[in-house]
């Protein structure tokens, strides 16, 4: 059912209130912020209206109401004004020496928890599973130390257990052989490609290779990861800390990270700003916890998402371009980086 002027008007100003106050929003109280020219009668009945749609609800201890999930979703879609806030100030806290992509995305974390007072989350970029180079470094009899370069110059190391004693000469063939054969492919696309190829290889060789395939890919594979800055603002905030079922649920997303990286993902392939609210959404594991994200990119691709976790009633209109800006920002400073 569609919302007629007034009701979204009185949705605005009740969720508006809300975020303001944390107080469920009577009848009065909407006729004087509201600015329309209704009475309280006509006023009650929009409002049970909206309830009965389910987009607010009536706590049992207050006359007055509280957005629901659906509220909120209503709310930031349609009826939200976005405040514009100072870009050169974000800018300034984000400027770093070049060639300190950590530090810049650290940085941006940091920035949306002290812009917004909630924590501010980064995804880091995630490594392309291409490598442009490996080497093999003889340790000892039977460790290997695998050396891999990603076409960005990244580099991974890793420890191969053998059951040869590899040669150097040996050591330098096998890399050598990988290197012209398969630079610029995937991983996975070298395992495919070595099946075939490894009869014609001696034995031992043909299992350092794959030994080296599968190592590797699990080395680009445990790079995604993630920065939280300022998880213990959520603790000062009381629809988050209200009791210790919601506080446990809270740093277990955060001490897990499954859960969160799995919603930043999905942010990443929709594009633009999205908001995650709980309640609603099934990604936010707390109904009273929203998270508002955006994909960054870097030289035109995107590689990852950043964005600020708080409570439901937040202030929308100020995180949402806290967290625009500070997704611009980034992709152009690791751009240029």
């Amino acid at each position: 059912m569609q919302l007629d002027n007034r009701a979204q008007t009185l949705l605005k100003a009740l969720v508006e209130r809300y975020i303001a106050d944390g107080q469920p929003v009577g009848s009065r109280a909407l006729s004087k912020i509201s600015g329309l020219d209704l009475s309280p009668a006509t006023i009650r009945n929009i409002m049970a209206d909206l309830e009965e749609m389910g987009y607010v609800a009536s706590p049992h201890t207050s006359a007055g109401r509280i957005p629901t999930p659906r509220g909120y979703r209503l709310f930031v879609d349609t009826l939200l004004t976005v405040h514009q806030i100072d870009e050169n100030a974000v800018e300034a806290g984000m400027r770093l020496p070049a060639h300190q992509p950590q530090k810049v995305i650290a940085n941006a974390a940091q920035m949306l928890s002290s812009l917004s007072q909630f924590a501010g989350v980064v995804q880091s970029p995630r490594r392309e599973s291409a490598f442009q180079q490996i080497e093999f470094l003889r340790l000892s009899e039977k460790r290997i130390l695998l050396v891999i370069v990603d076409p960005r110059g990244d580099v991974q190391n890793r420890l191969l257990l053998t059951d040869v004693d590899y040669s150097p000469s040996q050591l330098i063939q096998s890399a050598n052989y990988l290197n012209q054969h398969f630079a610029g492919l995937s991983f996975d696309q070298v395992r495919a490609r070595l099946t075939g190829e490894l009869r014609q290889l001696r034995d031992d060789m043909g299992r350092l290779m794959q030994a080296a395939v599968e190592a590797g890919s699990e080395a680009l594979a445990e790079t995604d990861d993630m920065i939280i800055a300022g998880e213990r603002n959520l603790l000062s905030v009381a629809d988050l800390s209200s009791n210790m079922s919601s506080l446990r649920q809270m740093f277990e997303m955060f001490e897990q990270k499954t859960g969160l990286m799995q919603l930043l993902d999905v942010s990443s392939k929709a594009g633009g700003v999205q908001i995650f609210i709980g309640g609603e959404s099934k990604l936010v594991p707390m109904d009273e916890m929203s998270v508002v994200t955006a994909p960054y990119e870097v030289n035109g691709k995107i590689v990852g998402t950043l964005g600020v976790i708080g409570p439901t009633r937040m202030a929308y209109e100020r995180v949402i371009p806290i967290v625009d800006i500070t997704a611009k920002l980034l992709s152009s400073a690791l751009s240029h980086s």
